[in-house]
């Protein structure tokens, strides 16, 4: 018979053995007949064993049932209680061999999920961090990333680019806890704590010296030592840490921040897995906060540029120049587009609106160069609009600048009659760039349309340039401005002009700096897809004091 098998009477006495048995239960004891089971195997009593036994022979019911027999058997069980008129028969197999496989496959089970989880979250981290230039927007996303993952809760800290070795250089600007009631504290902890720290703080220790520190136990009254007296420690007497790990963000051999991870007492220290992939997180967190740190420094790079190139416009008298520029939200904050205003030498003033094809720092210096050659030709030659584009198409492809780029150049001009009459001419010209708009003093918007369009500059420098020349009454208002203001993903940029008219007409009556910045607003609501560049003058009555400015009507220079 391959199954052990042996019978007790109703005394709980072997009536009978088989050889299978009698070898898997002769540690235990020799000749097992006429013994009562329960003196021969005194461990199994309060046991599965006994219980089932006992169930099995008042309700007269089979049970089947696994269990664990203690040395010196030391062996796994499966058990069949059948029960008969004269007592209890009892099949049982060693299961221990198979029991151990398949805690074998479980705990393998266990690790392959683990480690699955263990990349499911640095993929995550890479995707979430990787997925913005902003370092408070990453670090907020690092926080819930590794909770409860890795800790019962963390806080995050970044390390400012503006002082280098202080405590002040220190932010806590990132928390999370598995508890949604403990958020609220985790979140007053994290404000409190930096100015807390005593130099001996463990933050203070891991930023000087880039390592990870870690403590297994007591971690509650261990940083309390290096907390001044005050709400951070009351805060941190609520979260009752047992264990933590602070870890360095590092990336091109300088820490950009701090991620500190705590555990309750129930939850234990991290395990080793858990501390290889904390730092696993640590330098990709670090590496994608660097990148933002990078983005930064390059947007107010750009930002400065931007600011040299984009000079503020001038004063003419009896004309208001406003310009605007706004980057867009994506970019490094500069880009191709452009405004000028500026006066020739025969006083008449000049208005252009630009923009280089393409985006970033390539863009931005196409378009500086393009800028700097208009106003050189412009300033010097003294020349209409048409003639100013030609000749900058034409130096162009002499210096091989090789860039695409569209332009609107308007000039303001009038004679003494005109003055007299209370007109300006305004006349200019357009290589493939978006219509002027006017504004009238009645509220009237129109366009100021080419005749025929023209090719942009950079295309052909052969091509014909012609000027256009509208007259304008006192309180007029003109417009030029880039695809920015206008471009819409979901609209093509006729739709786009129509909202812009729309606006236009509809702000009309507001000063010139605060429909500058409503247009602003209405359209683009300080995120826009591209960039926006927009130039505006208004026309005011040339017999009275100019708006905003003291003393007599001066000469005015776009009437020389």
């Amino acid at each position: 018979m391959p199954a052990a098998f042996f019978s007790l009477n109703r005394a709980w006495q072997f009536t009978y053995v088989n050889a299978h048995a009698q070898r898997m239960l002769q540690p235990v004891s020799g000749d097992l007949i006429g013994q009562v089971i329960w003196e021969a195997f005194p461990d199994a009593v309060g046991t599965p064993f006994e219980e089932h036994y006992r169930q099995a022979m008042i309700s007269r019911q089979t049970r089947t049932f696994e269990a664990y027999y203690p040395p010196p058997l030391d062996a796994h069980y499966e058990v069949l209680a059948w029960p008969s008129p004269d007592g209890l028969a009892v099949y049982f197999l060693d299961i221990t061999a198979r029991r151990q496989e398949t805690q074998r496959a479980t705990e393998a089970a266990q690790r392959a999920a683990q480690a699955a989880a263990r990349l499911e979250l640095l993929a995550a981290v890479t995707d979430q961090l990787g997925g913005t230039m902003l370092a408070e927007q990453a670090v907020a996303r690092l926080a819930r990333l590794v909770v409860p993952a890795l800790a019962d809760w963390c806080v995050v800290t970044l390390v400012d680019d503006d002082l280098a070795g202080g405590r002040r250089t220190l932010r806590d600007v990132g928390w999370w806890h598995a508890r949604e009631d403990l958020r609220p504290v985790v979140e007053a902890y994290g404000s409190a704590r930096i100015p807390a720290l005593r130099d001996q703080a463990f933050l203070l220790r891991a930023l000087a010296s880039g390592e990870r520190i870690t403590l297994d136990r007591d971690a509650t009254s261990r940083i309390r030592d290096v907390l001044t007296p005050g709400p951070a420690t009351e805060l941190l007497e609520q979260l009752a840490p047992e264990s933590f790990v602070v870890l360095p963000l590092r990336a091109r051999d300088r820490t950009v921040g701090l991620l500190t991870l705590f555990n309750d007492a129930a939850r234990g220290p991290m395990s080793a897995a858990d501390l290889v992939t904390a730092g696993e997180v640590a330098a990709r967190a670090g590496m994608a906060l660097d990148n933002a740190r990078l983005y930064r420094q390059q947007r107010l790079l750009a930002e400065e540029l931007q600011r040299s190139l984009l000079t503020a416009p001038p004063e003419p008298d009896h004309a208001e120049v406003v310009v605007r520029y706004l980057p867009a939200v994506e970019a490094a904050a500069v880009g191709g587009d452009w405004y000028d205003a500026f006066f020739q030498a025969d006083g008449a003033t000049v208005l252009v609106i630009g923009d280089v094809a393409g985006h970033h720092i390539a863009a931005a210096a196409a378009m500086g160069q393009l800028r700097a050659l208009l106003r050189g030709i412009a300033t010097s030659h003294g020349t209409g609009p048409a003639d100013v584009l030609t000749r900058l198409d034409n130096s162009m492809a002499l210096l091989d600048v090789g860039v695409l780029a569209t332009a609107t150049i308007a000039r303001l001009e009038q004679t003494m009659d005109e003055r007299l009459r209370g007109v300006t001419r305004l006349r200019w010209a357009n290589a493939g760039h978006l219509p002027p708009l006017v504004l009238a003093p009645d509220g009237t918007v129109t366009e100021l349309a080419n005749r025929r369009a023209e090719l942009p500059l950079g295309v052909n420098p052969a091509t014909p340039r012609t000027d256009s020349v509208a007259v304008l009454d006192r309180g007029t208002t003109v417009l030029l401005y880039t695809d920015g203001l206008i471009e819409r993903r979901d609209s093509d940029l006729d739709a786009g002009i129509t909202r812009l008219k729309d606006a236009l007409a509809e702000l009309a009556d507001l000063p010139l700096q605060d429909l500058c910045d409503q247009l602003l607003h209405r359209l683009v609501d300080g995120r826009p897809d591209d960039d926006v560049a927009l130039v505006t003058v208004r026309l005011h009555r040339q017999d009275q004091q100019h708006p905003g400015r003291h003393g007599s009507p001066g000469p005015s220079p776009i009437s020389r």
